[in-house]
């Protein structure tokens, strides 16, 4: 019995956009250590937004409203009990083991007692759910993470982050899904139901006239800083915010990950947060100042 091919496609562009990015690492330079390819990144940023704005946005606005709750929750939990399979390899290999057997422990609790992962039954029996990916154990192995890049279509990452989307995308059960067209449906639910997720964090966001570019890039970057080691530098950076405005906090708070506390401000008027001792894709955002080398937390 063989595997079903991989989608082959899909790993291709994900690889063409790396490559892409990467390519204008020499001509895009500015004054930013955290973001020299700005004026590219700004570019792919628009062009990304206006792709978000015409279709996918108005679509997960339907989605949303139409679609029931409990059906939304449903496929989160879906494809967040696939994640979980790679996520339990990534803390094998970061030697985390005990958080590793946990998350496999997850799948077989929710791939049986929760029908296939449509319920959530291993957080109600207390195991917790992490989110892990190759691009945080290639930082927890002390690969730096390079510039900040804005992907085409797949948005905010990194040198190294990016360097890592291949093998997440081999690794990806989903990516061996036959029929395609189970395969094509299925990622188009995923991409809707996540940019669902966040909507009225980004309506946020843009009522509150940030700089939204700047903010999400800052947001990213906190948040990968926090995920590589685990919440710790995260923690530390939520001391300087306490004078963060109320907008921000309510937008940074909308978009934070379970693992990773509050990142620091990012408004024009807010104070900058301290740099960080590290640096650390979903459709999305919550950050600060990412630092060229990494040091994970024992």
């Amino acid at each position: 019995m063989t595997l079903p091919k991989p989608n082959r496609a899909l790993n291709w562009r994900v690889s063409a956009a790396a490559l892409v990015a990467i390519a204008t690492l020499s001509g895009c330079a500015t004054n930013n250590p955290r973001d020299p390819l700005e004026p590219f990144n700004r570019t792919v940023f628009k062009f990304n937004d206006a792709i978000d704005q015409a279709a996918l946005k108005p679509v997960a606005t339907a989605y949303k409203k139409v679609v029931p709750s409990f059906m939304q929750t449903g496929v989160n939990n879906f494809f967040g009990n696939l994640s979980d399979v790679w996520t339990g390899a990534n803390n094998l290999m970061q030697g985390k083991g005990e958080q590793g057997m946990s998350d496999w422990t997850r799948v077989a609790l929710n791939s049986t007692f929760g029908i296939g992962g449509l319920f959530d039954i291993a957080s109600e029996a207390g195991l917790k759910k992490h989110n892990e990916d190759f691009g945080q154990t290639l930082g927890y192995w002390g690969v730096p993470s390079g510039p900040y890049l804005m992907l085409p279509l797949l948005g905010p990452s990194t040198v190294r982050d990016t360097s890592g989307l291949p093998v997440d995308m081999a690794a990806n059960g989903w990516s061996y899904v036959d029929p395609s067209s189970t395969r094509n449906i299925g990622t188009a639910l995923r991409v809707i139901d996540g940019r669902a997720n966040i909507l009225d964090a980004s309506n946020l966001m843009e009522e509150a006239a940030l700089d939204r570019y700047e903010f999400i890039r800052d947001g990213f970057l906190q948040r990968r800083q926090g995920q590589v080691f685990d919440g710790e530098s995260s923690r530390k950076a939520l001391k300087a915010s306490r004078d963060e405005p109320a907008d921000a906090k309510s937008i940074r708070a909308a978009y934070a990950d379970d693992d990773a506390a509050p990142a620091a401000p990012a408004a024009p008027a807010a104070p900058a947060a301290p740099a960080a001792t590290a640096t650390a894709p979903a459709p999305t955002p919550a950050v600060a100042p990412a630092v060229s080398s990494e040091t994970p937390s024992k």
